[in-house]
């Protein structure tokens, strides 16, 4: 077994602002000592999300001083193993949802995505901007060994998400999916869509995203505030555009969904209650996601060859690849490929 450093480099949210302020930092820092319950990770690839954008630019305001972010990271069991648990060298992934009491009415339920004891990676606790990473056993997925870690990484909030999101979009079968924005979690939703037979039509402002969209299979492409060629069934709300949320209910057929994915959103203008509400729309939010919606989208992932567009960087260009999803440069998935 490869001898653990005592410190690891890293990323750290130094001072939450603009990316042109340079608010993360390289730094080192100590190899965290996993606890009861937990194990040891040595990262390999870790995908750079939206949200880790939100919270270095202050968007999402930081719980803790100088965070480790990253919530998408694939990597391999290095310590804390125990009698029954995963083994070393198993190939794993780390997601958003770190922990849950377990104990509350909505955890009993079934929804511990509601859990108000529940703690997220890279906001709570330090995530996969980093060379290791300590996480709860009963939270990490199992990934397989076939596919590359590039490639894995971002299903696993890009896609789970947005598995998640496409769930409380109530899609009727054979129905027709508006997507709003069409970033990393956008282009895997849409394939999940498509290959449940939807037709899928998608708004954004990026021309290459929509290049994209069409080459993987949508039924259409347009500006993000233009009307869609058919009424909708149900939409999903990728880009943290408030302005969109009337937009996109005025695009919606009678009972129709509006999903609302991000975990950040800009003001919403007033809605206009016969316009945007008035037959049996429905408005909702996503929060986060169960282990149960990430085991059934892994599965699902397992099963569909899902083409997962991703833009690698290397580790030491972290800053870099959230500066190019600030600006919108990014198409598809940013990846930090770690050295060594």
């Amino acid at each position: 077994m490869v001898p653990i450093p005592d410190e690891m480099n890293a990323w750290v949210v130094d001072r939450p602002g603009p990316m042109a302020t340079g608010p993360l930092r390289y730094v080192r820092v100590p190899v965290l000592e996993p606890g009861p319950g937990e194990v040891l990770i040595k990262v390999e690839v870790c995908a750079v999300c939206r949200t880790d954008l939100h919270l270095t630019e202050g968007d999402l305001k930081p719980r803790r001083p100088r965070t480790v972010p990253g919530h998408e990271a694939v990597g391999r069991v290095v310590g804390g193993v125990r009698d029954g648990g995963l083994a070393v060298g198993t190939r794993v992934g780390v997601a958003w949802l770190r922990s849950t009491c377990g104990e509350c009415r909505y955890c009993l339920r079934g929804a511990e995505n509601l859990c108000p004891y529940s703690t997220y990676t890279g906001w709570d606790a330090d995530g996969g901007y980093a060379e290791y990473l300590v996480a709860p056993e009963a939270y990490v997925y199992p990934l397989p060994e076939d596919h590359p870690a590039e490639k894995l990484a971002p299903l696993l909030c890009a896609g789970i998400i947005g598995y998640r999101s496409l769930v409380q979009a109530n899609l009727p079968p054979g129905g027709r999916l508006g997507i709003y924005g069409f970033g990393a979690s956008a282009h895997l939703t849409a394939q999940v869509a498509i290959a449940q037979g939807a037709a899928v039509h998608v708004l954004t402002r990026s021309e290459k995203a929509r290049e994209l969209a069409l080459g993987l299979g949508a039924a259409s492409a347009r500006g993000a505030y233009d009307e869609p060629p058919e009424p909708l069934d149900s939409a999903i709300l990728f880009a943290p555009v408030g302005e969109l949320v009337p937009v996109a209910l005025r695009a919606l057929d009678r009972g129709g969904t509006l999903a609302v994915a991000g975990i950040h959103l800009t003001d919403i203008p007033s809605l206009d209650y016969e316009r945007h509400l008035f037959q049996e729309r429905v408005l909702r939010s996503v929060t986060a996601n169960t282990r149960e919606d990430g085991r059934a989208f892994l599965a699902f992932a397992a099963d569909n060859a899902l083409q997962v567009s991703t833009v690698p960087y290397d580790f030491a260009d972290a800053s870099d690849a959230l500066s190019d999803l600030a600006a919108d440069r990014v198409n598809g998935a940013a990846v930090l490929i770690m050295g060594g």
